[in-house]
């Protein structure tokens, strides 16, 4: 770990950083299959755990490619709704340890923030779920914009006149939408994936505060 340059700003991914919802969501996610009638495999944690991070489109393609446009679009829709309501009802603590403490110290240090692939809603539930929506004050999704991570990196940074934001997640995925952004990025690597290259990697959300 490395902390010999301080950010003005912090921008956080969410599953696979903040939290692991992907056994949850595959309960979820089965109850629609079930609920579309369409005849597709069932789906497991750990095949979430490799899609989450891509843009809800692509999952529902690496997913479900027996069916076409349309019908990926339907199941996904229902996939959402499943979710937000196995989500809203969970009372265990499935965010990564350290991480709801640390993001309250950081949001006293600098402005915090969340770009993440997901689906209309569902960064609203996230910090709702977890009590840290006073500390982010700015958010964007695929889901709302129909835009990849980089976009949507550029487009927090210009609305929020950021000058050195740094972001955090668990994939190659989001290495690479830091790249293409051109904000540096920090490696989560207790989370779902990994990555071939980044400015510092954690293996404990507290690791972050020296870089603020």
């Amino acid at each position: 770990m490395r902390a010999d340059r301080k950010f003005d700003s912090l921008i956080l991914d969410i599953d696979g950083t903040v939290w692991n919802t992907t056994d949850i969501v595959a309960g979820a996610w089965n109850n629609a299959i079930v609920r579309s009638g369409f005849q597709v495999a069932a789906v497991e944690g750990k095949v979430l755990q490799k899609e989450f991070g891509k843009t809800m489109d692509v999952i529902a393609q690496d997913l479900w490619p027996s069916l076409d446009a349309a019908q990926r679009t339907r199941l996904m829709a229902l996939c959402c709704e499943e979710e937000q309501l196995v989500l809203r009802a969970n009372e265990a603590d499935i965010t990564y340890p350290g991480v709801v403490d640390a993001v309250r110290r950081l949001s006293e240090r600098v402005p915090v923030f969340v770009v993440s692939n997901c689906q209309a809603g569902y960064i609203e539930l996230t910090l709702s779920k977890t009590g840290l929506a006073d500390c982010v004050r700015d958010f964007e999704c695929f889901g709302r914009t129909g835009m990849g991570k980089a976009d949507n990196l550029r487009l927090v940074i210009q609305r929020n006149s950021l000058a050195v934001p740094v972001y955090v997640g668990d994939t190659q995925g989001d290495c690479d939408a830091c790249a293409a952004a051109g904000v540096p990025f920090i490696w989560a690597a207790y989370g779902f994936g990994r990555a071939d290259s980044f400015y510092a990697k954690i293996d404990g959300f507290s690791q972050l505060l020296p870089f603020f």
